[in-house]
């Protein structure tokens, strides 16, 4: 069974940061591309960033440059680094393993306010 558990979200001012994790088990975790996902709310859940199995990383425009997205094949776990947070980057942050259906994690809330 397929399992990933976000962490590390909480409550930020505008221009902090905060690192998610994202732990992943019940697959071979070296062979998938890894994503994180957004949703804010009222809004439909966005594609942030994905890492490929060989570590190559891409990213939504608004976040380029502020975010870094990594990965650790030993431990498992998909990791989002997030610098200069502003407050549209409020929202449930998710993680996915290689488009599968099966493997969402139920989040991690960030909330980015003065």
């Amino acid at each position: 069974q397929v399992q990933l558990v976000e962490s590390g979200g909480g409550r930020v001012q505008p221009g902090g940061s905060l690192r998610l994790s994202c732990e992943v088990s019940g697959i071979e975790f070296n062979i998938y591309q890894m994503a994180w996902h957004r949703q804010a709310p009222g809004k439909q859940r966005e594609w942030v960033a994905f890492i490929t199995s060989d570590g190559r990383a891409e990213y939504t425009t608004s976040v380029k440059g502020r975010f870094t997205i990594s990965r650790d094949n030993g431990k498992s776990t998909v990791f989002l680094e997030m610098n200069s947070l502003k407050p549209e980057d409020t929202a449930l942050y998710t993680c996915n393993a290689g488009g599968r259906d099966d493997a969402w994690g139920p989040g991690t809330q960030v909330t980015v306010s003065s």
